[in-house]
């Protein structure tokens, strides 16, 4: 209650203080490339600088005329007078040659931009991450949870929606990587952003037409001025007993050439709970990144590599040999295996390859728009390896190549008050399994190819309304070559005729299947921006999304050995159709500001693994889960705020809770998020070389609404058998995190050194997450202190 009334109390002096305004915009040259680091100066009394893609925002100016210089080393600066009324955007790009604009009033951009809410971890925050991953950055984000196999293999879920529900989009390419399903963490390296971008919903149709949940978008930090620059971080972490380096170098040009070039390493052993080590559960990294591009007049021409090489441990603990054993661990929640620290990775393991090389070409043609060519080719290699015997012990369980050629085309065009945008794509994908494992693969053999194409428009009907709508079709092809167990395809139902069109030969034992599938798929968005006041806004948005049925969900059978699941899919799987409407209020400046965004979204075919039963193979005793389909609502609320409440102490608060029910059967949808607040106290002083120190509080809910899928299982004893009770459904109790980390920074000659400490579950916490798939086996990991040194030079 005291919390709550803290909270009204922060909103009335926010909307009671005395009106202030905010400047913003982005800075740029006359390539229009963002400027990163540019000085904007308003009077003497309000600076700040660009970030990586350019932008800048200045709170709690009074209204009145004001001076504004933007300055960048190389460039001439911009030097005006502005009248403030109201909020104002600048755009402002830089040449070479003088230029002084004279006083000037700016309000044609107040309503400008897509009426779709982003939300950006920038570069700050993605070094703070540089020894962790993508998954648990974008935790900053109000409403972005992490689903986990284990410590490493973490992905983001948006709005209670993962995987292949929300696309990850890396250097303007969609990533394909096989994280279709919860056991796969996107293959990029977190210290290659620049800046992250998460869209929630699919209101983006120029990337995607199946963002059933939402999209991240990774862009590499640019560098448009004519200077070399580096970057070097090294992190050291107790839990796990390693440390990451990562280090690039930037070449930045106006004209001419520019590049850049990177690399990561990661060496981590054994994690630890507070209570037993977490056996088999190292982890290595070498990535490489760079880019070239060269800038002309009008055009310019681009070309990226990068690769990413994971070995990644999955803990002994979760793969168990008998089935009484294995109810044994479910049930006491007691792990099986324990065995003493070590940096080695043994089985189970994932080993990952990905290599990305992209060419691009962006021309501004003679009407004032301009046109966007790439092709990217991608090559994931993925290798599982499991507990095997003999000769078999080296050989992978999994193997699988994916190969995707991929060619996409942009335009757009800017006149008066109107944006327009179009662009169609192409994608050839073909899957591998090596047959050398000598196991029936999970994911069977197949080609794949994808063809869309979309258009945009943006109107502003005044300085404080803009509207924005969008259309897409997509076309999808997939044909698999698939061995059935006769067994397996009549256990699945497939015996009643179904899909006879599909057996190409029967063997015996089994039948030979292509199984093959075509789908044609609309997507929409409609959405208006609004300025409420002169602080505040409000963007809506209603979008229709479909996604088609992905590998994993149609042709898995087998073990999922990173899950230690045994997963069937169901070739019955259709299509998922999502409506989603939301609502974001929005409050940029003064002392308070907040981020409110409401939303329902409805998901028919919803798809979901449902846990069936145990069951017992040479490979050891694993639970069964089935690809089940129903129709689903979900309702939630995100909540980011801000109060600064001194010059020098700022505090925020995160927060997000999602309803979520299986219509169909009248029960909670499973594996969706809890209820989770993050609050933030943060103290900085400038004065003392940039000190910082924050304390930071994460507390998780228990999710009381899940449906009841334990069952019964028949455990051989020495008389027979016995029927005992699996719990396999019940989630764990709530838990409370504490963070607490400082730094500073100083200056080294043209080097600038930053120094930070910081503890992770400070009181090392004895706790279970919901969302981690290995939960029913092991606990968290515990206390973690890390140190950081970043050097920019």
């Amino acid at each position: 209650m005291r919390k709550l009334v803290m909270l009204i109390a922060f909103l009335a002096t926010g909307w009671c203080a005395q009106a202030q305004y905010t400047l913003s915009g982005t800075v740029s040259n006359s390539q229009s490339f963002p400027l990163d680091g540019a000085h904007i100066h308003l009077d003497e009394n309000h600076a700040t600088a660009s970030l990586p893609d350019g932008t800048y925002n200045l709170p709690g100016i009074t209204a009145g005329s004001h001076r504004i210089v933007i300055s960048y080393i190389g460039y001439k600066s911009l030097d005006t007078v502005v009248n403030l009324y109201r909020n104002l955007i600048i755009d402002a790009r830089l040449k070479p040659e003088n230029q002084q604009l004279q006083e000037v009033v700016v309000s044609q951009n107040l309503a400008a931009g897509t009426t779709v809410h982003t939300q950006k971890l920038n570069t700050a925050t993605l070094e703070k991450f540089s020894g962790a991953t993508l998954g648990d950055a974008l935790r900053e984000i109000a409403g972005v949870s992490s689903l986990r196999t284990g410590s490493t293999v973490v992905k983001p879920v948006i709005n209670g929606l993962h995987s292949s529900r929300v696309p990850v989009f890396t250097n303007g390419v969609r990533l394909e990587d096989q994280q279709w399903g919860t056991e796969h963490a996107p293959n990029l390296d977190v210290n290659a952003a620049g800046k992250v971008t998460v869209i929630k919903g699919a209101g983006a149709l120029q990337y995607s037409g199946d963002a059933v949940g939402g999209l991240v978008l990774v862009d590499p930090l640019n560098i448009d001025k004519d200077t070399l620059t580096g970057r070097t971080i090294m992190t050291a972490d107790s839990n796990g007993r390693g440390g990451t380096l990562a280090t690039s170098l930037y070449k930045g040009a106006e004209k001419g050439w520019a590049w850049n070039l990177g690399g990561t390493l990661k060496y981590l052993g054994d994690r630890q709970t507070p209570d037993y080590v977490l056996s088999n559960t190292g982890n290595r990294e070498a990535n490489f990144n760079s880019n070239l591009k060269y800038i002309g007049d009008k055009y310019t021409l681009g070309a990226s590599y990068s690769f990413y090489n994971a070995t990644i441990g999955i803990a002994t603990a979760t793969h168990i040999g008998s089935l009484g054993d294995l109810v044994t661990a479910i049930n006491s929640r007691q792990p099986n295996v324990i065995n003493p620290f070590t940096y080695r990775i043994g089985a189970p393991r994932q080993e990952v390859q990905h290599h990305l090389g992209k060419l691009n070409y962006n021309r501004e043609l003679a009407d004032g728009s301009s046109l966007s060519l790439q092709y990217a080719f991608q090559l994931n290699r993925r290798k599982e390896y499991d507990l095997r015997r003999g000769a078999l012990e080296k050989v992978a369980a999994l193997d699988l190549s994916l190969a995707t050629h991929a060619v996409n085309a942009d335009w757009k065009k800017e006149s008066g008050d109107n944006t327009y945008k179009a662009g169609t794509s192409v994608a050839y994908q073909q899957n591998n399994a090596n047959p050398a494992t000598g196991i029936r693969p999970l994911i069977p053999d197949y080609t794949k190819i994808d063809a869309g194409a979309y258009a945009i428009t943006n109107h502003r009907f005044s300085n404080t309304l803009s509207g924005e709508a969008g259309l897409r079709y997509d076309f999808s092809h997939v044909l698999a070559k698939k061995y059935y167990q006769v067994s397996r395809w009549n256990d699945l139902g497939y015996n009643d005729g179904s899909f006879n069109h599909f057996i190409k030969e029967d063997l015996g034992t089994q039948y030979y299947t292509e199984p093959e599938f075509t789908y044609h798929n609309v997507s929409a968005s409609l959405g208006l921006r609004k300025q409420l006041s002169n602080s505040v806004e409000v963007m809506g948005n209603v979008s229709l999304a479909m996604r088609n049925p992905n590998p994993s969900e149609l042709f898995s059978d087998g073990l999922h050995h990173s899950n230690a699941t045994i997963e069937l899919g169901s070739l019955r799987t259709k299509k998922e159709e999502s409506v989603k409407a939301s609502v974001t209020l929005l409050k940029q400046a003064g002392r308070l500001t907040f981020e409110l965004t409401p939303y329902i979204n409805r998901i028919n075919n919803f798809v979901y693994l449902q846990p069936t039963n145990l069951e017992y193979t040479i490979r050891g005793s694993f639970p069964v889960y089935r690809y089940r389909q129903t129709d689903a609502f979900m309702a939630g609320t995100d909540l980011h705020l801000g109060y600064n409440i001194t010059e020098n102490l700022t505090y925020g608060l995160n927060a997000a809770y999602i309803y979520a029910q299986n219509t169909r059967d009248n029960l909670p949808l499973v594996d969706m998020p809890p209820a989770n607040f993050v609050n933030s106290l943060r103290f900085t002083q400038k004065k003392w070389h940039n000190f910082f120190a924050e304390l930071r509080s994460e507390t998780v809910c228990r999710q009381w609404r899940y449906p009841d899928y334990n069952f019964y299982a028949d455990i051989p004893q020495t008389n027979g058998t016995v029927s005992t009770y699996v719990d396999i459904s019940t989630p764990p109790a709530a838990y409370q995190l504490f963070n607490v980390s400082t730094g500073t920074q100083f200056t080294l000659g043209k080097t600038t050194a930053a120094v930070s400490l910081s503890a992770f579950n400070l009181f090392n916490t004895t706790y279970r997450d919901y969302l981690n798939r290995q939960r029913l086996y092991v606990n968290e990991t515990g206390r973690n202190i890390q140190l950081q040194v970043k050097l920019n030079y």
